[in-house]
């Protein structure tokens, strides 16, 4: 064989030795590759494309970087660039898998050098140790609970801290541990701060039952695994929109067991992604189940010893010991006082040694002032063989005395025989100090209330007294004593008080806020006065009262003052009912009759009354007929003339008005509606109310509320509504210048007022009250009617009505001399009225119609012009423009002075 066909035949050796080497390392269980000495790759085997999902192309160069995870990439850029005259060199790093999962590897590079030994290539392998980092996740993690459990750490923090070394390996999937109630069938959050607090309270308890994910894997007593949370029947469905918006996708909960199978509680984890666990997720918490496990049973096993260690409290010798380790100055002494042993805490606290401290020596400890107190009270408890109580002050080590609480309990045998005496000594340092300052703060508090002229008593949260300041001692005569001693409050109220406001104050003292009463109070002097009694609540820190604040202010003056004027307003009630025709409405005709028949049956209801009829036919008096036959007779009866009021004005008027509603709008004024709450309102030529005003007392009449002007919320109201009109209100909802629905509610009753030529029977009874009223008031007395004027008034067809009348008689009174009335024909209007130049008789119509207004809101104001309360205001118009109207329409302003003349 010549020299090139040895050269071709080791060529082929080398071309299938490198072959079956690529194919060797496609198979191995293992990702490896081959990089130049600068790192870039330059080969990447089967196994690493199909983990990281990248192509060789992909893969080459610096593009296997991008498989690395972000926070791991520096250090291994850092380590291999260090190390590239090492031999040998391993590192552990996160690798992406093709979904996406980063996984633990530990990658293992070796150099190829050449004959001088510098590095011509690195090979590399990686090799999956996910299973191992878990292993030693769980091992840390079991270690660090041990230590906190060793360092006496509670339940919940150990199981913090176990779960939070578990979400390290899993995020961003979180883990929890829930734990069972000792006696009830459910389980309770117990650790776990990665767990959202929204889904925590929304399931917490969670019952044991089939339902559900830990609840069903503490009764199944097995694992429970959710792939989807979205689609899983058992998995609650009030539950199932809350745990995706929270990210769980996917979860899967172990039962916490003891060995004899008791459900301690259960170890979940939350996936954020919807997937199937795999053996390595399941060996996780499994054994963080485990250690959780550990750490329950420890914390029982130490709540055990806690009462084994209370059982053995009896027994003398390790009750010693037990008294030399707790945190507190303990003793024993026996049964006829001197001491007997002292525990390590008192040795350090005084500094006094056992030897110098035994038998009687232990009273060096205590402050010499102290010490004859104490050693008295100690005979007296040695002679009663009773527990006691004492304080005293203790020396420090340091010479510094502080004050202590000193407890003494006998120790007795089965028959009753001391036999050794315990005690403990507790520092009240502080305690001592705070009681001092608030003592300090009590006796300022007491001289500020003392030097404040108004009567204040302080009380306990039952209401009992405890002190009161000078100023009630002065008043009541009594004593410091007498307020803390029984019966202080049945001596200084008038009784008929204590009895009305038993319940009441009972029931304020129990609900614990402000609230205030009247009653009278007894002075010194024998004399009752009335005072208005604040009662103030004072609470600490906990929200818990512990004191009441009264304070009584004198309002007798003011009391008597309203008892007056009710008084008074009572006896002007009854002279109103008396002197003006509230109700006297005159006439026997067939036709009143029907007409009071119908306000006999209608008073007593509540119903909205529609009283219909020419003006002048007395609808006003039926209105307040009905109201005083009504249940609301005892309040307001309030009349509006809806004709009367100028549009711009009718709504602050009917509903009032906030304070800078609008211009001119000085304060809140209470609109007519309200004035009648409770009692009834009486809207008169209801018929002339504008499109704007009929819709909002449509409002009322359906809703019973109204709306001030400016007001944001609307206001109850309980009123009757009684309405009148001289208007065909049918025609004028056909013409569209009534609302229909407000006719209906309106028209639920109607009245229809009989004109006067309807009851010409009536007009004799009318005359005769007319004539006996108006001669009351001018001081005249008739005796006889001239017959003529008689067949005047039969004859005459009445268009004015019974105002027509009776103007016509008042100026008949007047007039006439001696005991004769008489009238003169030319009073009487017997022509029907000529119609006049339209532009005159349009001037003469706005006239009138301006003159009704002004002197309707002069009788309102009692001829009050200016002001707040005054027309101007009312009318909305200026002051200065108001008077000048008055003088031009010749409105004698002054005869709205007197009520009377209205």
């Amino acid at each position: 064989m010549d020299g090139r066909e040895k050269i071709e035949t080791v060529l082929g050796e080398i071309r299938s030795s490198r072959s079956e080497l690529r194919t060797i390392i496609n198979t191995i269980p293992a990702i490896a590759w081959s990089s130049r000495p600068d790192c870039s790759v330059d080969f990447v085997n089967n196994r690493w494309e199909e983990y990281t999902g990248l192509s060789s192309e992909q893969s080459y160069g610096e593009g296997w970087q991008a498989a690395i995870h972000p926070e791991d990439l520096p250090g291994l850029l850092k380590n291999w660039e260090g190390s590239r005259d090492i031999v040998t060199d391993t590192c552990e790093v996160r690798l992406r898998r093709f979904d996406g999962v980063f996984r633990w590897f530990s990658l293992r590079r070796e150099p190829l050098l050449d004959q001088s030994g510098m590095v011509t290539r690195w090979f590399g392998t990686g090799i999956d140790i996910e299973a191992i980092k878990q292993r030693e996740t769980l091992h840390a993690a079991e270690k660090q609970t041990m230590e906190l459990i060793a360092d006496g750490a509670s339940l919940k923090e150990v199981l913090d801290q176990l779960c939070s070394s578990i979400d390290v390996q899993v995020a961003p999937s979180v883990t929890t541990v829930l734990l069972k109630e000792a006696d009830r069938e459910c389980l309770w959050h117990g650790g776990g701060l990665g767990v959202s607090r929204e889904w925590i309270s929304a399931i917490d308890p969670v019952p044991i039952a089939e339902a559900g994910l830990c609840g069903r894997a503490a009764f199944l007593k097995e694992r429970v695994i959710v792939p989807d949370v979205a689609t899983d029947p058992n998995w609650p469905d009030q539950y199932r929109d809350l745990a995706i918006r929270n990210g769980i996708r996917a979860a899967w909960s172990e039962p916490i067991l003891a060995k004899d199978q008791e459900v301690l509680g259960t170890f979940a984890l939350y996936s954020h992604e919807s997937r199937v666990p795999n053996d390595e997720d399941l060996a996780l918490i499994q054994g963080a189940g485990h250690i959780a496990r550990i750490a329950i049973e420890r914390q029982r096993s130490q709540e055990s010893l806690r009462v084994a260690l209370k059982r053995i409290e009896n027994s003398e010798s390790r009750l010693r010991q037990v008294i030399d380790t707790i945190p507190t100055l303990a003793w024993c002494n026996l049964a006829d006082g001197p001491n007997e042993f002292l525990n390590k805490r008192w040795h350090e606290y005084t500094g006094l040694t056992p030897e110098e401290s035994n038998g009687w020596g232990w009273q060096t400890a205590f402050h010499p002032d102290d010490l004859p107190p104490l050693m008295e009270r100690w005979r007296e408890l040695l002679t009663s063989g009773e527990s006691g109580e004492i304080e005293a002050r203790l020396r420090r080590y340091d010479g510094v005395y502080r004050w202590f609480l000193i407890r003494v309990e006998p120790f007795c045998d089965e028959t009753g025989k001391l036999l050794r005496w315990y005690g403990t000594s507790t520092d009240i340092e502080s305690l001592k100090q705070t009681e001092e300052k608030l003592r300090e703060e009590e006796r300022e508090l007491r001289r500020i209330t003392d030097a404040i002229p108004q009567a204040i008593v302080v009380q306990d949260p039952s209401g009992t007294p405890v002190y009161a300041n000078q100023a009630t001692l002065d008043y009541t005569g009594l004593t410091a004593e007498d307020v803390i001693s029984p019966g202080f409050r049945q001596r200084i109220f008038h009784p008929d008080d204590l009895e009305r406001l038993r319940d009441f104050r009972k029931l304020a003292l129990a609900r614990g806020l402000p609230f205030e009463i009247e009653q009278r109070a007894l002075r010194k002097d024998g004399q009752y006065r009335w005072f208005l009694i604040r009662y103030n609540p004072f609470r600490n820190e906990r929200n818990e009262v512990i004191r009441w604040y009264a304070t009584g202010t004198d309002i007798d003056e003011r009391v008597r003052a309203e008892e007056r004027t009710r008084n008074e307003n009572l006896a002007l009630r009854e002279q109103i009912d008396r002197e003006s025709m509230f109700e006297e409405i005159v006439g026997s005709s067939e036709a009143l009759r029907k007409v009071l028949h119908q306000v006999a049956k209608v008073a007593p209801s509540d119903s909205t009354v529609l009283i219909l009829g020419d003006t002048g036919t007395g609808k006003e008096l039926i209105a307040r007929a009905i109201h005083k036959r009504s249940s609301r007779a005892d309040r307001a009866f309030i009349g509006v003339n809806c004709a009367a009021i100028p549009p711009s004005l009718i709504t602050s008027e009917l509903f009032g008005h906030e304070k800078g509603a609008f211009t001119g709008a000085t304060q809140r004024r209470l609109g007519r509606f309200e004035s009648a709450n409770g009692g009834t309102i009486f809207l008169d030529e209801v018929g002339d109310l504008p499109a704007d005003i009929q819709i909002a007392l449509l409002r009322v009449l359906q809703e019973r509320e109204i709306e001030r002007i400016g007001a944001s919320k609307p206001i109850p109201v309980d009123v009757r509504i009684l309405a009148a009109t001289h208007r065909d209100l049918t025609a004028l909802a056909a013409e569209g210048r009534f609302r229909q629905d407000l006719l209906y509610r309106l028209n639920v009753v109607p009245i229809k007022m009989p004109s006067l030529r309807e009851r010409k029977d009536d007009i004799p009874l009318l005359v005769e009250y007319f004539i006996g009223r108006f001669g009351n008031r001018v001081g005249k007395k008739f005796r006889t009617i001239d017959k003529k004027t008689l067949e005047l008034f039969k004859d005459y067809s009445w268009p004015g009505n019974i105002r027509e009348l009776q103007n016509v008689i008042e100026r008949a009174v007047i007039l006439s001399e001696g005991d004769s009335i008489s009238i003169d024909e030319a009073w009487l209007t017997w022509e029907s009225p000529q119609i006049r130049d339209p532009r005159i008789a349009l001037h003469d119509v706005l006239d009138q119609q301006e003159r009704e207004m002004i002197e309707s809101a002069l009788a309102e104001t009692r001829g009050r012009v200016s002001g707040p309360d005054g027309a101007a205001v009312k009318l909305g118009i200026p002051t200065k423009t108001l008077d000048s109207k008055i003088k031009r329409l010749g409105i004698n302003k002054f005869r709205f002075k007197d009520p009377r003349a209205v």
